[in-house]
C-alpha cells in the first residue's frame, strides 16, 4: 500500500553499501520506519530528506505494518542550521532520540509532531536552547501520560504557597502534605513560576524569554529528576549534552 506522510527524521542509520532507515514521526501516523534505496550515494536525490532533524513529506510503499520503501519525497525545511552547530544539533538528537524511546511505534498522535517541530523550530530561530529543551521534556512527559501538576497539591488538591516538588509523586506538594515524600525537592520561585507556565503552555506559543543562569541550573536539576523518576531512560544524546555543558563548550 502507498503512504503518503508528513513526518520529521528522528534517526537515520545507514543500511547495506548505499541505503539508508530512516525513523520518522508522523503527524498522522505515529512513528514509522522506512528504508531509502541509494541515499548514501553521492547523487542521490533521496539523500537530503534522510539527514536528521529535517521536515518532509514522504511517499513510500509499505506492507502489512513494515519497513516502509521509499518511492519519492519533498523537503519542506531542513533544518541545516541545527546540524552545523554542534551545539544546537546536541540540543536537537536530544529531542528527537528522548519522543524515539517515549512513543510506541503504534502510538498515533498530532501532538507528539506538532510539539516536536516547534521545538525544532524554536532552536532553529534563535530561543534559548535549554528553555526550549525543558518545556519539550514537559510536553513529552504529559503525552507520555505522567505529567506532573503544580497548580495544587497533587495528594490532596489543596492550593497554597508551598515551595516543595515531588518527583516521586508527580507534582507539587503542598505544606501538609509534604511529609509524604522526604525527598521532595525545595524550590525558589522563579523556578516554580516556570514549571507552572511549562504545565500549561503549549510549544508553539512559546515566545523569546530571558532566564538567569541560576534559576536555568535549578530548573535544569528539577527537570532532570522528574525525567529520571517518571521515564527513567538513558539516552546517549543527554550525556553528551552533559558533557558539553561540563566542559562549557
Amino acid at each position: 500500500m502507498l503512504y503518503r506522510v508528513e513526518g520529521i527524521v528522528i534517526r537515520s542509520m545507514d543500511y547495506g553499501e548505499g541505503n539508508k532507515i530512516i525513523t520518522l514521526c508522523t503527524e498522522t501516523s505515529g512513528k514509522i520506519g522506512v528504508l531509502v534505496r541509494g541515499a548514501k550515494k553521492v547523487k542521490s536525490r533521496h539523500g537530503a530528506l534522510t539527514q536528521p532533524f529535517t521536515h518532509g513529506e514522504y511517499v513510500f510503499f509499505r506492507q502489512n505494518g513494515g519497513l516502509g520503501t521509499l518511492n519519492q519525497g519533498e523537503m519542506i525545511e531542513s533544518h541545516f542550521s541545527l546540524r552545523e552547530d554542534l551545539f544546537l544539533a546536541a540540543y536537537a538528537s536530544y529531542a528527537c532520540e528522548l519522543l524515539d524511546k517515549t512513543l510506541q511505534d503504534e502510538e498515533v498522535g498530532s501532538f507528539w509532531f506538532t510539539q516536536l517541530k516547534a521545538c525544532l523550530d524554536g532552536l532553529s530561530s534563535g530561543k534559548d536552547p535549554q528553555i526550549v529543551t525543558h518545556l519539550f521534556e514537559m510536553k513529552i512527559l504529559q503525552a507520555a501520560g505522567y505529567g506532573p501538576s503544580f497548580e495544587s497539591c497533587v495528594s490532596c488538591g489543596r492550593v497554597d504557597d508551598s515551595p516543595y516538588v515531588s518527583p516521586r509523586l508527580g507534582g507539587r506538594l503542598c505544606r501538609s502534605c509534604r511529609h509524604q515524600d522526604p525527598a521532595a525537592m525545595q524550590v525558589t520561585p522563579g523556578v516554580l513560576k516556570l514549571l507552572m507556565l511549562f504545565e500549561k503552555m503549549d510549544l508553539r506559543r512559546l515566545g523569546n524569554v530571558e532566564v538567569k543562569d541560576e534559576t536555568k541550573r535549578e530548573l535544569k536539576t528539577v527537570m532532570r529528576a522528574f525525567m529520571d523518576m517518571q521515564l527513567g531512560l538513558k539516552l546517549k544524546s543527554r550525556h553528551f549534552l552533559d558533557q558539553l555543558d561540563k566542559y562549557e563548550i
